[in-house]
């Protein structure tokens, strides 16, 4: 892989990430809740699957790196209670609504720390979903957890239930990066979760590592990787620290000096990607590695992988609905988010209405352009007969306009094209988003309200 200064500072620019296309920045109140009303009364007449997400919004402590949307709450029963019943609600209207019992293919709570709900609160929340919905617990059944919170008994308790899924995160475990951005995880406190899990015979235990952290050097973080491939995870989601502070007030709060940027954060990303690559791992997409063994290289590796805002996934289900505060789901052809503000969403749940804040119905231009985007994202690959069999056009008639910037992807080393296909090259794989942003109509047009993280 080649890759020269100029190159670097050609493509380290903002842009999306794209769990979405149209990303969040073209969503508005436009789609409200008698929009997502029709959109789940459709979905109650048809037989397609279910994929469920579930938002529980509350952590113990603060993160500074985080940009989640995420209550901070010192544990305790009656929040967990007052927040259960408020959605108890919301499921009641959703499924009153799809008035259909729905066959759910993939489930995932989130957050936030899903698992700062007690062991009683996650069986009433199980039992709960499937007393109006049938979940298939042969599918991916998946939580988020806290590995500084979370006990052996919780654990058992989700594996009880059906969970088979965990993903847990890591970030670094250099002591100063864990001191300056408020997560104090020591490596034995994570590997004695890690073997809880196996004991327990989850089917896959999941990492998040995220590199461009303050304080973070090529040395300590191998160190870090170093562990975590002792450890052995399944899957390991590798994430760019995303410099967010007018979204994230904690961020405001970390020296610029120490933070790693431009060719300094890339190399950091090359030599862990080199490291797990040597160690058996496989890339999946952007910034995801996992063992052949695991259902994500497997959905790789067939064509189905998947991306939503939760970044890379399987996709079993035909639509996703998420519930609980900032949830999104994409049903009918239409991004639906909740409202993100806890007491507006309580709210909206005590009034009886769906707690719509804001979405996006796709225009067919919206769906060609998604599609291409998610085949780069996910298949690294754009088939170009697969493109005219779905949507009747020859892409180089479609894409006219994004000539110019195809062609700048080849010179400059991170597509091949042919007439069959345009594949992206490993230095393409690292410029992922770059390569996605020519095919973004909002980005041409220019709206310069839009900010995000940089691509490298």
């Amino acid at each position: 892989m080649l890759m020269d200064k100029n190159t670097l500072q050609k493509y380290d620019v903002p842009g999306p990430r794209y769990t979405s296309y149209p990303t969040a920045p073209q969503w508005s109140g436009d789609v409200n809740a008698d929009i997502y009303a029709l959109a789940l009364k459709a979905f109650g007449r048809n037989d397609k699957s279910l994929s469920l997400y579930i938002h529980i919004p509350f952590c113990e402590q603060l993160c500074y790196f985080c940009a989640c949307n995420k209550v901070i709450r010192a544990k305790d029963q009656k929040v967990g209670d007052e927040f259960l019943n408020h959605l108890f609600k919301e499921i009641d209207v959703v499924a009153g609504h799809i008035n259909n019992r729905k066959l759910i293919r993939q489930l995932h709570w989130g957050g936030g720390t899903p698992t700062y709900l007690s062991e009683a609160q996650i069986e009433r929340l199980f039992s709960k979903i499937q007393s109006v919905f049938d979940i298939d617990l042969k599918e991916e059944i998946a939580i988020e957890i806290d590995p500084r919170t979370v006990t052996e008994e919780k654990l058992r308790t989700l594996r009880r239930l059906g969970f088979n899924r965990i993903s847990m995160g890591v970030q670094d475990f250099d002591d100063k990066v864990q001191d300056d951005i408020n997560r104090i995880q020591p490596y034995d406190q994570v590997a004695q979760v890690h073997q809880w899990c196996r004991d327990l015979k989850f089917e896959s235990v999941n990492y998040d590592l995220i590199y461009g952290l303050p304080y973070q050097t090529m040395d300590t973080f191998k160190k870090t990787v170093d562990l975590v491939i002792g450890l052995r995870p399944d899957r390991i989601a590798l994430y760019s620290f995303a410099y967010v502070p007018w979204l994230s007030k904690p961020q405001n709060k970390f020296n610029l000096d120490a933070i790693a940027v431009h060719d300094e954060k890339l190399d950091i990303f090359i030599q862990s990607r080199e490291n797990l690559l040597a160690h058996g791992y496989q890339a999946i997409a952007m910034d995801h590695f996992a063992l052949n063994t695991d259902a994500m290289a497997k959905a790789f590796n067939e064509g189905t992988l998947y991306r939503n805002f939760m970044g890379y996934t399987l996709r079993p289900a035909d639509e996703f609905i998420g519930l609980g505060p900032s949830a999104i789901g994409f049903l009918e052809k239409t991004y639906v988010q909740n409202i993100k503000i806890l007491p507006e969403y309580y709210e909206a749940i005590t009034q009886g209405r769906l707690p719509v804040e804001r979405g996006k119905q796709l225009s067919q231009d919206d769906q060609v352009r998604q599609w291409v985007i998610n085949s780069l994202m996910c298949q690294f690959q754009v088939d170009k007969q697969l493109f005219f069999d779905t949507f009747g056009y020859e892409f180089e008639d479609y894409f006219l306009n994004e000539d110019k910037h195809v062609h700048d992807c080849i010179e400059d080393g991170l597509i091949t094209e042919n007439q069959q296909c345009i594949q992206v090259t490993d230095l393409g794989k690292i410029f992922i988003r770059n390569v996605c942003m020519g095919f973004d109509y909002y980005l041409k047009a220019k709206n310069g309200h839009q900010r995000f993280s940089r691509t490298v």
